[in-house]
């Protein structure tokens, strides 16, 4: 069992230090990456998982098992391989002559072990056992390996040039994807000569691990800063900076979330809508009519500075209290109205708004609140264009 318990330990180290790697993502470009890792990861469990088996069957002298797990041993190693290949390209993110060499390399490794295995089963070209059932490593299982070992080291060199070609913090994950593949070619050497104890199962642990620790793990986080940045940019609105409409339905789905668990209990609603846009857009042109947008949603935004303000049509914009504004909202629409005030005096923008809020007692979802909230901002609207016919006369 002492050969067994090492690739047990192996495999429980993957998996843990792994379990992030290990989540089935979306197929997607972004995703290649994470991908290709993942699909390492899978074949290296797989060697694992047929290294600790041959250990156990070994012992027992169970031949028939120890002879087909000793085919799935080399099989998955090779395939371990493989994917190493395309994992290491993948991450260098270009689809160069030497990297498209390397990947060949890696099939025609995985072809080589596989077609000596299938030859082994009529002529031992790889192994055998005697009559004894002691196991008898023989020359294609040494070339294999062999050839293995020059494979990554290959991978360290073309590693190594790329961290060359590289500055910041790439240049130290080509550097340690470049140890990694030495220090496994060391421990694929060390099995070559010992062949009866799991020194390539440590190998490709030790290598995983530094990989993990120094470059998946910093990979992972620039992806999630990648996604965020993208998620962000999805849900800006392109005129005014503030969040679009796609971002204000799912707003409100975290809102309603949060209402039916309890974690809100109170919130209000301010409706905002710019006044004369239509005409400003026909006398003055559509650029006069994005600058009337904008200084209203600057005067929005300078207000309501506690709360998420969101322009969900043409001149239409909301914003969502909570908090420190929910509790000053009749004094922060207040001091809005008086500024919308001043503005219409000196010809500035004049943006209409209504307030409403949350009431349990009344209200089955947002859009009751909403409506009553439109329905004051109109209001508003229409009492504002009383003021200005006055003084137009």
């Amino acid at each position: 069992m002492y050969y067994s318990s090492i690739g047990i330990i192996a495999l429980i180290v993957l998996c843990i230090i792994n379990v992030e790697a290990l989540r089935k993502v979306e197929k997607t470009s972004e995703n290649n990456l994470r991908l290709k890792y993942r699909q390492y990861l899978i074949a290296l469990i797989v060697f694992f998982i047929s290294d600790i088996f041959w250990g156990f069957f070994y012992e027992k002298r169970w031949m028939i098992l120890t002879y087909t797990d000793t085919c799935l041993f080399f099989a998955s190693m090779a395939l371990s391989v493989l994917f190493w290949t395309r994992a290491v390209v993948a991450f260098s993110g270009k689809s160069n002559k030497a990297g498209k060499i390397l990947v060949l390399s890696g099939w025609l490794i995985f072809s080589f072990e596989i077609t000596f295995l299938l030859v082994n089963l009529f002529v031992p070209t790889v192994f055998t056992f005697r009559e004894d059932k002691e196991y008898v490593p023989l020359p294609a299982r040494y070339i294999g390996l062999l050839l293995q070992i020059l494979l990554f080291l290959i991978t360290s060199v073309y590693s190594a040039i790329m961290a060359g070609r590289s500055t910041g913090m790439n240049r130290s994950h080509y550097r340690t994807i470049s140890i990694s593949g030495i220090i496994t070619s060391f421990f694929i050497t060390v099995q070559m000569f010992f062949p009866l104890m799991p020194f390539y199962s440590v190998g490709c642990l030790f290598g995983t691990c530094i990989i993990h620790t120094f470059v998946y793990k910093d990979k992972d986080v620039e992806h999630s800063i990648a996604i965020r940045n993208a998620k962000q940019k999805a849900y800006k609105d392109g005129l005014t900076g503030v969040k679009n409409k796609l971002a204000y339905l799912e707003a409100l789905a975290e809102l309603e979330n949060a209402l039916e668990s309890g974690e809100l209990t109170e919130y209000g609603v301010v409706v905002f809508d710019v006044n004369g846009l239509k005409t400003i857009n026909d006398t003055l042109g559509h650029e006069a009519g994005d600058e009337a947008i904008k200084s209203g949603c600057r005067i929005i935004c300078h207000q309501f500075d506690h709360s998420p303000v969101f322009r969900i049509g043409g001149d239409e914009f909301v914003a969502i209290l909570k908090g420190r504004d929910y509790a000053n909202r009749e004094t922060l629409l207040e001091e809005f109205r008086k500024t919308i005030s001043e503005n219409q005096e000196n010809g500035d923008v004049v943006v209409a708004s209504g307030l409403a809020i949350y009431d349990a007692s009344k209200d089955d979802s947002y859009n009751d609140v909403f409506k009553r909230a439109d329905e004051s901002m109109y209001k508003q609207k229409r009492s504002l264009k009383t003021v200005m016919s006055q003084v137009s006369l």
